[in-house]
This record gives C-alpha cells, sequence and structure tokens, in this order.
C-alpha cells in the first residue's frame, strides 16, 4: 500500500539538520494524523537500520495498548508484513521484533525509573505532553545505542505526538520559547486532514466550545481559561430552575463514603438543568437515598440514575451493587427506577468536554444551567484546576485536605454531574 502523505506529516518524518540528535514533536488537532505519523516513523527507523533498539510508550499502558500499538499493527498490515515471517509479537515481553532484529519495547512512563537501564536508538511518546518533563529528560538520557557501522546517516531520535496542551506547559516552554536548533515543533489543524469525512470539522464545532475548538480541532496554544477545568461558565448559565414532580427525574451519582455526591437534573432533547444536589459526608448509599425520599417524597415522573459505572460493581461491604441498593431502597418508598449507566466510565478529559460543550459551545448556544441550591457543584465549577504545566486535574491529597476542609468536595460533584452529560452528550477523543 502506497501511502500520500499531509505536509505535515512529511515534516515530521524527515530531518531538515544534520545534528546527531532529532527531537521533534507533532502537535495536532484530533483526527490530525499524529499517531499515524509517529508509528509510521518508529516502522521506517526499524526498515532502515538493523538492530536498532525503540521504545514506545505513554504515561499510561492502557493509551500505549489501545491506541499506538494498533496503529503500529495497521501498519504492517498495510505494508503486506506477515507475523511469524518478516515479524514477531511477545504479548509477554510486549516487544515487536522485525526480521532484521530490529525491536522495539512498548511500556507505561508512570515509573520511569524502570526504564533507565535501556540503550536505545530511539523513542515515540504518545501524549507527549501528559509525561513530566523529568521523564523526558531521562529518555533523551537512554539515546546511547551504540551505531553499527551498516547504519549510515544515522540520527537518534526522540519524537511524540501530542494535543496542544492547555496551559503553556513544558512542551510549549521546551519547543517554542527554549528551543535548540534540533528541537521541531510540528503543528497540524484537523482541518488540513484532507482524508477526514466531510463535514467532519463542521460536527466538532457544533460539539465543542469556543476556546475547545480552537486548541484541540485548530492546534492553536493558549492560556485555556487561567488553568480552570470547567470553562465559559457565566451569570447566564445560573438561573432558578424549578423541580417538577411529573417530569423524568435524574439522580447522577459519584459514590464515595465521605463524600457522597449526587445531583439531580431534569433534561430535555438538549439542555440539562441541575436543580439540587445531595452531598453527605460518612453516608452510606442507602442513607443517601433516605434524604433524596425525604427531599423529594411525591414524584410522579420517572426516576432515572445516571452516574460512575464503578458503582455497578460489587463491593467487599455489600454483596449488592450501589445501582441494586439504590434501586431497592427506593422501591421501599414507592419509587421504580431506571439505570442508565455505561459499560465503563470514559476518560475524564472526555467527560469535562462533554460538559463544557454544553455550558456554551463553539455557536455560543447554552445548553446547561445549574440552580444556586447546588453549592458545591458550583465550588467545583468555580475552582476546579488542571495542575500547573499540565493537563491533569490538580486533585487536593490527603494532607491539604486536612488543612482545608472544603477541599473534600473538590471534583466528586463535577464528577455527579458530568457522568450525566457524557452518557447522553458523548464526545469521543
Amino acid at each position: 500500500m502506497k501511502y500520500q502523505l499531509l505536509k505535515a506529516q512529511r515534516e515530521f518524518l524527515e530531518i531538515p539538520h544534520k545534528y546527531t540528535l532529532d527531537v521533534a514533536v507533532y502537535q495536532g488537532g484530533y483526527g490530525s494524523g499524529k499517531t499515524f505519523a509517529g508509528s509510521l516513523l518508529g516502522i521506517l527507523l526499524c526498515l532502515k537500520f538493523p538492530k536498532i533498539r525503540g521504545l514506545v510508550g505513554a504515561q499510561t499502558y492502557t493509551l500505549v495498548r489501545d491506541t499506538t500499538l494498533q496503529t503500529y499493527f495497521e501498519h504492517l498490515d498495510n505494508m503486506g508484513f506477515i507475523e511469524g515471517k518478516d515479524y514477531e509479537w511477545s504479548g509477554t515481553l510486549q516487544k515487536l521484533t522485525f526480521h532484521n532484529g530490529s525491536e522495539i519495547l512498548f511500556r507505561h512512563f508512570d515509573e520511569p525509573n524502570k526504564l533507565k537501564s535501556l540503550n536505545l536508538g530511539f523513542v515515540e511518546i504518545e501524549e507527549m505532553s501528559d509525561i513530566p518533563y523529568e521523564t523526558f529528560k531521562m529518555l533523551l538520557g537512554r539515546m546511547r545505542q551504540k551505531p553499527r557501522k551498516i547504519w549510515k546517516n544515522f540520527t537518534y531520535r526522540i519524537f511524540g505526538h501530542t494535543n496542544p496542551e492547555m496551559h503553556r506547559g513544558w512542551v510549549y516552554k521546551t519547543f517554542m520559547e527554549d528551543a535548540p536548533p534540533n528541537y521541531r515543533l510540528i503543528t497540524a489543524p484537523t482541518t488540513q486532514n484532507i482524508y477526514l469525512p466531510d463535514g467532519f470539522c463542521d460536527e466538532l464545532k457544533k460539539l465543542y466550545d469556543e476556546e475547545y475548538y480552537n486548541i484541540f480541532v485548530l492546534a492553536q496554544n493558549g492560556d485555556y481559561n487561567n488553568g480552570l477545568v470547567i470553562k465559559d461558565f457565566t451569570d447566564e448559565n445560573i438561573k432558578e430552575i424549578s423541580y417538577q414532580n411529573e417530569m423524568d427525574l435524574h439522580i447522577s451519582c459519584d459514590f464515595n463514603v465521605d463524600p457522597m455526591c449526587w445531583v439531580l437534573a431534569h433534561k430535555t432533547e438538549n439542555k440539562v438543568f441541575y436543580f439540587d444536589e445531595i452531598v453527605l459526608e460518612n453516608t452510606t448509599t442507602a442513607k443517601t437515598c433516605e434524604e433524596f425520599c425525604r427531599r423529594y417524597p411525591n414524584h410522579k415522573g420517572r426516576i432515572i440514575i445516571n452516574g460512575d459505572a464503578s458503582g455497578d460493581n460489587r463491593s467487599c461491604t455489600s454483596e449488592y451493587t450501589n445501582y441494586v441498593i439504590i434501586k431497592k431502597k427506593l422501591a421501599q418508598f414507592g419509587y421504580e427506577t431506571d439505570i442508565k449507566i455505561k459499560a465503563f466510565n470514559p476518560p475524564i478529559k472526555n467527560r469535562i468536554a462533554a460538559f463544557n460543550a454544553k455550558i456554551r459551545n463553539a455557536q455560543g448556544e447554552i445548553c446547561l444551567y445549574v440552580d444556586k441550591k447546588c453549592e458545591k457543584l458550583l465550588y467545583n465549577i468555580y475552582n476546579l484546576k488542571y495542575k500547573e504545566g499540565t493537563s491533569r486535574i490538580d486533585i487536593p491529597t490527603y494532607t491539604q485536605i486536612k488543612q482545608s476542609k472544603e477541599l473534600k468536595y473538590l471534583s466528586h460533584p463535577i464528577d455527579a454531574a458530568s457522568y450525566l452529560v457524557d452518557f447522553y452528550w458523548p464526545i469521543t477523543l
């Protein structure tokens, strides 16, 4: 199969200098061909330099396995390579070996000290902005595999691909502000990928808020609302919401003993209205059900339970799952309930993207409203931030919570609220 590469992909693959080390990051929007280009480069290096050793990794192994590794296999199939003849895959060793002796190790970077003994010819980093800068510097020190005499014009290579950073973090600083001459940043907006389906970017514009669209589709760097996780929430999103006892009532749950956080909402076809919350300390699922029934004893519409998919698992403290407990407990009060949850929880960034898109999408439409009674949810909206220089949410530590009790309420209410939005209006990133 012959590939017709995009301009950005070709720029990523080719080296425009004569330094002994090339460090490149392909920064693109969703669907801009980042992982495609990275895995193709890894294979080409293995074919060009026999017995080279490469490392492919990400902060979590799930990302390596489900995204990067699968793209490697797709390339090998497209090239007509046959397992057992042209290459071998060892699931036990998590290693891809080619017929010429080249090999690629697939690893996670969550424990970087375990990688310090490796001597490598190249490294590929999936979602580069998610790894700590210290890990990146450690990988630079692994570029020490001794070149073979048959390797002509060999250059050590570290290459990564990532979405633009929500903040001006270490990738921005390293590749834009203080970039050495052998460090390269290739920017690729989703809109430049001519192989995407017609209308793909137009649909994303409807789904995402404007700032999110600029960053994750147009591949623009920028400060994303001063580090707040929830974007563009204004007084227009706050309104007095009347509970309607004949409408469907949604209970969306995040299960914790301290605190337990449930949000209550009505929804229409494309809008959601959070009118109340139940946030209790040192409690149980059954006691939280009792609090709900105390507040809303005569509901006539359907009660639909949404929330954390892990709540459908049994724990060591009960023979029932949280959702079975809810169903049984509410039945004692005369309520019938429908359980509508996903089979597994999506990545938190998907839920946050869906929540932000409802607050205000790129076309300026507001489809999410919160009543002032939802004090803890509003506290999250105004205070939950990303860790500085990363795209990871800054969850308070146990020590921080001991010093400031209100911090215990950060993350759980927004988790509960975003489970509901993600179930009905999901965004796949």
